[in-house]
């Protein structure tokens, strides 16, 4: 079974991540990066060409041997449906034609997921938006492993069973964990899947199919690009969260690499993360990273020192978070006040989206609140100043990307930011319980 992981907890800290406090700082001494920010549309053009060549691929995978045809699908199809997840990754973050035609992006996504055989790309958005805006907290960050996980795969034949079964994992530990309601887009793409793999069957055989869902399987576990699971966040270095790349691999990634400079500043397209690790280099080029993601792969099942335990996470906030949540619950339900709201507004609202992960508007001099995350979904309205009087010292009304919005490129709702989870919950209880019905 070989050698037991000797980490027996999680790495628990109760300060703020640094990406966030990195971000201000940035903007603040180089605010010239914002020149960076923005989709870029050849996303989707790659996207595009990767789907039509794994399409075509078809004809010739066809009639393999299976010899060939499990090579052919891990080396060729497995490292292009990976490729296309990260692509996914990018499109979640709104990449391809920017916040103000989410409609659009989701629709390149559901693209780009269909030769995956998983539908995926609508839920993943959901919960990687978590990762972002709460990363280390478990249960709302769901990259963390479980401590069940944690606790099942500890030795080092263990952790090459849970490296296989990553994809696995990845699919079904947020649904465990941080359950949520299910939405119409979600819906609409698991039907726009379950119909590609219909006629994929119906067209040639069931076996082509594998080719495709094999692929993605085993290029998500033991597999040279997924090496990126581990090097991104796992704790290499005591209190290191993340971790960069800038090796090859990120020529069929996407970029995905440069993951510093993504949680930095989410906003910036795959294209430009290059161009933002060479204009700060005396951010960049002196954090630890990684030079290798096959080391990583081997460091990570060979040394005891690391294993699913080797995360930092931030349980203090999730007590706090937790708190204010039944909280915020218990009030709303006693609640007798409705609110309505005399205003335009703001935002695409996309539907598909958790609201309360920071879901705050302005327009016409009123902050808006969108309260689905409690499971009301009504937009209440309270006049700026009076808003901010009670949360100027836990309120940004920033995308988390650390860029304000403007008239011409309207904020996707769940890219937009709160200095806290809590500021959200407060604000929801401070409108429904103070503010009257306002008459227009």
């Amino acid at each position: 079974m070989g050698q037991h992981v000797s980490r027996t907890d999680f790495e628990y800290t109760e300060l703020e991540q640094i990406h966030a406090v990195r971000r201000r700082e940035i903007l603040k001494k180089h605010p010239e990066v914002k020149t960076l920010f923005g989709p870029d549309p050849m996303l989707g053009v790659w996207v595009v060409l990767i789907v039509l060549f794994q399409v075509a691929s078809l004809f010739f995978v066809y009639h393999m041997h299976w010899v060939p045809f499990l090579l052919m699908s891990y080396c060729v199809g497995g490292t292009l449906n990976h490729s296309l997840t990260l692509a996914i990754h990018e499109i979640g973050h709104n990449l391809v034609f920017g916040h103000r035609y989410p409609l659009a992006n989701r629709i390149v996504g559901m693209i780009a997921n269909l030769p995956i055989g998983l539908p995926m790309s609508v839920t993943f958005r959901i919960y990687h938006i978590g990762h972002h805006k709460d990363q280390g907290v478990p249960e709302i960050d769901t990259d963390i492993p479980t401590r069940l996980e944690a606790k099942l795969f500890c030795t080092t034949f263990g952790k090459i069973i849970w490296m296989m079964l990553q994809p696995f994992f990845y699919a079904f530990r947020p649904l465990a964990v941080h359950p949520r309601i299910f939405t119409p887009m979600e819906l609409v793409n698991i039907i726009v899947q379950l119909t590609f793999n219909a006629a994929v069957i119906y067209y040639f055989d069931f076996r082509t199919f594998l080719y495709l869902i094999g692929g993605s399987v085993m290029a998500m576990g033991l597999h040279p690009l997924a090496g990126h699971f581990i090097a991104e966040h796992y704790m290499f270095n005591k209190g290191q969260e993340t971790y960069s790349y800038y090796g090859p691999f990120n020529w069929v990634s996407f970029n995905s690499g440069y993951h510093n400079e993504h949680h930095d500043f989410p906003y910036v397209a795959f294209s430009r993360l290059p161009k933002l690790r060479a204009m700060l280099p005396e951010y960049y080029d002196t954090l630890p990273r990684h030079e290798s993601w096959m080391k990583v792969l081997y460091d990570f099942i060979t040394d005891p020192a690391i294993g699913p335990y080797a995360r930092v996470v931030r349980e203090k906030h999730l007590k706090s978070l937790a708190e204010r949540q039944r909280a915020a619950d218990a009030a709303v339900s006693s609640s007798d006040v409705e609110t309505r709201t005399p205003h335009r507004h703001v935002g695409p609202g996309d539907g598909d989206i958790d609201p309360c992960n920071g879901d705050i508007s302005t327009s016409n001099g009123c902050i808006t609140t969108h309260n689905g995350d409690i499971g009301r979904n009504k937009d209440s309205c309270i006049p700026e100043d009076d808003f901010k009087k009670h949360h100027s010292d836990n309120l940004q009304v920033n995308n988390i990307d650390g860029s304000s919005h403007d008239e011409h490129e309207k904020p996707d709702p769940i890219e937009t930011s709160v200095h806290s989870r809590e500021a959200c919950r407060e604000s929801s209880l401070l409108t429904r319980r103070t503010v009257p019905t306002l008459k227009v």
